[in-house]
């Protein structure tokens, strides 16, 4: 299948769970598509992007190692991802990759996530936190940020910072996240008594 034949046949599809999980089967099946589809995704001011991005969440949900050879392509392009709907689910597979690269069990992502990955990861993470969007990306920054803050001393007190100033306006899901994130990062600071 072409970038074109996959173009198209992505802007037909919805955002059932059906129909993306159709589509992230297909490209699972034929992972030459993979780089396809980022191809889609990073055509950021076009509708059919936020269609690749449903897919592309789904893709990462099931295999996340399929992103390991793309993982340049991803984060040096995360910055240009701006519509709200191509956002989340990008924001839920930066989550993912952070998930993967503090398992307890060696992967792949731990040993090719390099500091440049991850400083796209999170400043991408920080922008989503602070811009005036949905609450489901925040979400899922949060989470990220808190990860990437074990080795990054200097993300608890930002992330800290933003949450506290934006507690008060944000909704009852961004809030219930925020008290978690929070108390997670206060445990997370307290010395060994060891």
């Amino acid at each position: 299948m072409t970038l074109e034949e996959l173009y198209k046949a992505l802007s037909f599809i919805n955002a059932s769970r059906e129909h993306r999980l159709k589509y992230a089967n297909m490209v699972l099946n034929d992972i030459s598509l993979f780089p396809k589809l980022l191809a889609i995704l990073f055509m950021t001011d076009d509708k059919t992007s936020c269609r690749a991005a449903w897919v592309f969440e789904f893709v990462c949900a099931k295999y996340i190692y399929a992103i390991v050879p793309y993982l340049d392509t991803f984060t040096e392009n995360l910055h240009k991802i701006h519509q709200e709907s191509a956002i989340r689910p990008v924001s839920k597979v930066c989550e993912y990759i952070a998930k993967e690269n503090y398992s307890k069990t060696q992967n792949t992502i731990k040993h090719l996530l390099n500091s440049k990955h991850k400083e796209h990861i999170i400043a991408a993470c920080f922008d989503w936190l602070i811009n005036d969007g949905k609450v489901a990306p925040k979400v899922y920054a949060m989470e990220t940020l808190f990860l990437f803050g074990k080795d990054n001393a200097w993300i608890y007190p930002e992330l800290t910072q933003i949450i506290e100033r934006d507690f008060q306006t944000q909704s009852a899901g961004f809030k219930a996240r925020a008290k978690k994130t929070l108390k997670r990062m206060k445990q997370n600071l307290v010395p060994d008594k060891n």
